[in-house]
């Protein structure tokens, strides 16, 4: 658990970090399509949204991807609502680079009314954990070239870009911008 103060050293929030397993399927699903919505939806076409929703955070996606060795999903949990998650992948399951001394985060996403409450930073420093326990040379990830707000949460926690790739949104393909932080 994690204890955020606010004004004269008062407690505010207690958030929790908690590894989700196949059980949270139904959990998992709700929160992936709603805070992928909320960070999108608002930039991309209703049809590439719902196309992108339906297949990414489908049962039977999200089902393969928790029963996966090689990938882990951690939720953020605030008086025991889920308000985040974050996606790690290892080896084989990662999506471009197939690096066994690398961790890709795919995901860190946070409910837009906890924007700005560390819960991000909180879920990065989880997947920081992670990769050091594994012994990871570096941490990885893709971020769409218009998400100024995540870029500049990546580049503040030390992650400088490197390459560029193709992320399908329904039929609309969009660059993300590739990025690297060294353990």
């Amino acid at each position: 658990m994690m204890l955020f103060t606010g004004k004269f050293g008062a407690v505010m929030e207690t958030i929790g970090i908690r590894k989700a397993d196949i059980a949270d399927i139904d959990r998992l699903q709700h929160i992936s399509r709603l805070t992928f919505s909320q960070a999108f939806a608002a930039d991309n076409a209703e049809e590439n949204m719902q196309a992108y929703l339906q297949e990414a955070f489908s049962t039977e996606k999200l089902a393969a991807e928790l029963r996966d060795p090689c990938s882990v999903f951690y939720f953020a949990i605030r008086n025991n609502d889920i308000i985040g998650y974050l996606k790690l992948n290892f080896g084989p399951s990662q999506t471009d680079i197939k690096d066994d001394t690398a961790l890709e985060i795919e995901r860190i996403y946070v409910l837009a009314e906890f924007h700005g409450k560390k819960v991000g930073q909180l879920l990065f420093e989880k997947a920081l954990e992670v990769a050091l326990q594994r012994g990871a040379r570096y941490i990885w990830l893709g971020v769409w070239e218009h998400n100024h707000k995540a870029i500049a949460f990546y580049s503040k926690n030390g992650f400088l870009p490197f390459d560029e790739h193709i992320f399908l949104l329904g039929t609309d393909p969009q660059t993300d911008i590739m990025m690297r932080r060294d353990l």
